[in-house]
């Protein structure tokens, strides 16, 4: 990512500036312009990131559902995942994190609408952290995810 105003602007560089305060809106949203990979498949977008805790909400839409018209529970691994990670690579500034365990718990079905995922630490070591990651559907919870992340030299 690249900034006229010459704020730090990729993920690593953002989530180091998380690890002291709040990601501003202009900050969260060229984020999520320059996001990539599965995160962009999936239409999944960051609406906080901040010293322990990370949001981030899907629309969800005709790609994220199985066969009988339900989310597909692998969607609500994935964006737990994503959104986990990130709040780990908040903590562990200027480091590499990779998930090493994701236990998620489907809870109700999705079949429309958005859903909210929110990552708040459980543990916070040196090598690994561990996350609670809670997925919301209109206030109520639908999904529940434990991920262990590991942090890595670069």
């Amino acid at each position: 990512m690249t900034s006229h105003d010459s704020q730090p602007q990729d993920l690593l560089s953002l989530a180091e500036l998380a690890a002291t305060r709040a990601l501003t809106n202009d900050e969260l949203e060229a984020l999520n312009n320059a996001n990539y990979g599965l995160d962009r498949n999936l239409g999944l977008r960051y609406t906080t990131i901040e010293p322990g805790r990370v949001v981030s909400e899907l629309h969800v839409a005709s790609k994220h559902l199985q066969v009988v018209g339900l989310v597909n529970g692998g969607v609500f691994s994935a964006i737990a995942e994503s959104t986990g990670s990130v709040a780990s690579m908040v903590a562990a500034p200027g480091k590499i994190v990779v998930g090493v365990n994701n236990n998620t718990d489907f809870i109700s079905s999705v079949r429309s609408g958005v859903i909210v995922s929110e990552a708040t630490p459980i543990q916070i070591g040196g090598r690994t952290h561990l996350w609670n990651i809670v997925c919301t559907h209109r206030g109520e919870v639908v999904a529940r995810t434990t991920l262990r992340t590991m942090v890595l030299n670069k």
